[in-house]
């Protein structure tokens, strides 16, 4: 890209800058300069900086034209200038009802995408009913035990026009079969129905630790929902392959990158190995990262991100259709950089990751609310952080045009830094035997814990600053904000519902689905087909994960793979 004379001439010329600028280094006391991942930041980026810059072929091969490979600079053609990515709100809180009801503020202000939180009992595959499950009905998400629920939650809301993303993981497959039975109940073809499902358990092993049954079940699970969704539900992505816990467990941005990408081979893999063709099902993986506090940092991962994938889908995987080889993302703002700590300093926080974000060519982008560290989202937050969105999108600029920060000498230098490490990465772990592998041993969990202990040892050293928490701090400090609060009666109200529906139910049709479920489970088949006939008779999450637990057994995190040495 650039000539050998004109790299020369720029040596000499910076050897006599550095001399003139060391003048002023040595009249200061200067504090370290790094990301937030720990990667050193030098004091001046030029094109020396990139690498391969004096080769003919950098700029098509490592930096491209948007929409084309290596994707590097996005995977649409005219990203924002068509389409503005979708402002998709978290939402669930408390009973079925009260998630419907949040469903429709957000869409009335705006909203163009839901994306659906559930509360641990059914994100643990339990009941309300369940004892495991007494004080947490309804508050770190919505509540749904069978098909009742979701008929509330997505009462009046037409499912053949409206994205819905939900956050589960062991029992995601039941509950996408709830979702598509409300669909079947509207009368809106599965042709019709979009989404995203999280879907990811093996990040669950590695960071988030809601995890229901044996990493190689579980995977069952996840391969038989993609191969019925390829065929029967066309535009749903079946799994969002998930750095975002990877990141709030403590990781840094290089780990999110390579163990995210890492997971996402691993399922391609295993897909492809149940006799999937790559063609057929990669085009509806998508990925879900995290937007931390490092502005660049941020860009130059998500970049680094699709031209990694972009070439491992075409040569590895030998994957010939161009969609395959784009790597479509969801993007939350960092909740594990919000501070309880004078929360209004999260507004801005958020509204800078979530510009990273678009910055960066996220397809859809959630904006947390200044109230997180306290308690579910309240109203007023949900919408501040969705009319941020839109002050992003519309007041700003950024939509204007393609990758507009492409080019700059630091963002291509620390996007070529980010692909590197993540290579030597994927290097280590084929050298110890497989993603399975290195959870079975706890590789990954070791690797995260060493990075957020150093994190934690900078705070201490005051060598990164988190305003109001290490520094401008405000003694005293009261908090004046409103907060959601669950009350105890909806756990009551939930028990009751679920009580009604049992009796109610043909509870000789719901024997029959699970005995289905149970012998496709230990032997042949399909195992979403089984589930999809257990959840049309109102089947419980808690039912159908007692089988699945009967045949295959929890999974149990052994001490050994904790230890960090």
């Amino acid at each position: 890209m650039f000539s050998l004379k004109f790299l020369d001439a720029l040596r000499d010329r910076l050897a006599a800058w550095d001399k003139t600028a060391a003048k002023t280094r040595q009249q200061k006391s200067l504090p370290k300069f790094f990301t937030v991942s720990g990667v050193d930041i030098d004091e001046l980026y030029t094109p020396l900086s990139i690498k391969d810059s004096d080769k003919d072929y950098y700029y098509f091969d490592r930096l491209g034209l948007p929409g084309e490979y290596p994707y590097t600079r996005g995977v649409h053609h005219t990203l924002y200038r068509t389409k503005l990515w979708t402002m998709r709100q978290f939402a669930g809180m408390g009973t079925p009802k009260q998630t419907n009801e949040r469903f429709k503020y957000i869409l009335a202000h705006g909203g163009t995408g839901l994306s659906t939180a559930f509360d641990l009992p059914t994100l643990m595959g339990y009941d309300s009913d369940h004892p495991r499950s007494l004080g947490e009905v309804g508050k770190c998400g919505v509540a749904v035990d069978t098909l009742a629920d979701m008929e509330i939650i997505f009462g009046d809301i037409d499912l053949g026009k409206v994205s819905t993303s939900m956050t589960i993981n062991s029992p995601a497959s039941i509950l996408l079969a709830m979702y598509l039975a409300v669909a079947e109940k509207q009368g809106v073809p599965f042709t019709q129905v979009r989404g995203t499902l999280q879907n990811d358990i093996l990040k669950e092993y590695i960071a988030q630790k809601e995890f229901i049954f044996p990493p190689r079940p579980s995977i069952r699970l996840i391969t038989d929902m993609m191969d019925y969704c390829t065929k029967h539900v066309p535009q749903y992505n079946t799994i969002s392959i998930s750095g975002y816990h990877i990141r709030e467990a403590g990781s840094t941005a290089v780990q999110e990158l390579a163990f995210t990408l890492a997971d996402g081979f691993c399922y391609i893999e295993s897909a492809m190995a149940d006799g999937q063709n790559v063609d057929d099902f990669a085009p509806r993986l998508s990925y879900f990262f995290n937007a931390h506090s490092d502005f660049f940092e941020e860009i130059a991962k998500y970049r680094a991100a699709r031209r990694i994938y972009a070439r491992h889908m075409r040569d590895k995987y030998k994957a010939k259709n161009p969609k395959s080889w784009m790597l479509r993302f969801h993007t939350q703002t960092a909740g594990c950089s919000l501070t309880a700590q004078q929360p209004e300093n999260n507004i801005v926080r958020v509204a800078l990751q979530g510009l990273s974000g678009v910055l960066g060519g996220t397809q859809s982008l959630h904006t947390n609310s200044m109230d997180e560290t306290l308690a579910l989202p309240s109203e007023k937050a949900a919408l501040i952080a969705l009319r941020t969105q839109q002050i992003i999108a519309y007041e700003t600029g950024v939509a204007n045009t393609v990758d507009p920060l492409a080019g700059s000498f630091f963002v291509e230098s620390l996007t070529d830094k980010m692909e590197e490490e993540a290579e030597k990465y994927f290097a280590e772990i084929e050298r110890r035997g497989g993603v399975l592998q290195c959870i079975e041993e706890g590789y990954f969990q070791r690797e995260i814990a060493k990075a957020a202990y150093r994190f934690q040892q900078e705070l201490e050293a005051k060598d990164r600053v988190i305003v109001g928490v290490n520094d401008f701090v405000m003694e005293d400090e009261k908090i004046d904000i409103p907060v959601l609060r669950i009350d105890e009666q909806v756990q009551k109200d939930q028990v009751a519902f679920l009580k009604k529906i049992k009796r109610e139910r043909n509870n000789a049709a719901v024997q029959a689905s699970l005995a289905k479920l149970k012998q496709v489970a230990a032997g042949k088949g399909n195992t979403f087909e089984a589930i999809m006939e257990c959840a049309k008779v109102y089947t419980s999450v808690g039912e159908m994960c007692d089988v699945l637990r009967e045949v295959w057994g929890e999974h149990v995190e052994s001490a050994s793979a904790m230890q960090v040495s």
